[in-house]
């Protein structure tokens, strides 16, 4: 089992940055994502990356602004959103097991954080 929990989220400018952090507990740290999901709306892929780093996916909607990273070390997994946008906006999840873009590969969640991005 292993437990996610997300921070970082808050309100900020269209222009701006955030960087969101995921702390895992329990079992080992694999392959984890980042989702977001705005409320009546499906599940959207943001970013992955593989248990050690090497590789990462971005969603074509934040690639170039968004950057996920991970220090194992720490048992944490990244996002750092820069030049944020009003579209933007949502609850951000974290998850693990999987660098799918589907979110229903992933067998573990946090609990979310919202992002707003005022304009």
């Amino acid at each position: 089992q292993v437990q996610l929990v997300e921070s970082g989220g808050g309100l900020v400018q269209a222009g701006g940055s955030l960087r969101l952090s995921c702390a895992a507990s329990g079992r080992s740290f694999s392959s984890s994502g980042w989702f977001r999901q705005v409320p009546g709306t499906e599940r959207e892929f943001v970013a992955s990356i593989s248990w050690n780093g090497g590789v990462t996916y971005y969603a074509d909607s934040v690639k170039d602004r968004f950057t996920i990273s991970r220090d194992n070390a720490k048992n944490t997994v990244y996002l750092q959103m820069n030049s944020l946008k009003p579209e933007d906006t949502a609850v951000y999840y974290c998850a693990a097991g999987s660098t799918s873009t589907v979110w229903e590969r992933y067998a573990y969640w946090g609990q979310g954080t919202q992002v707003t991005v005022s304009s």
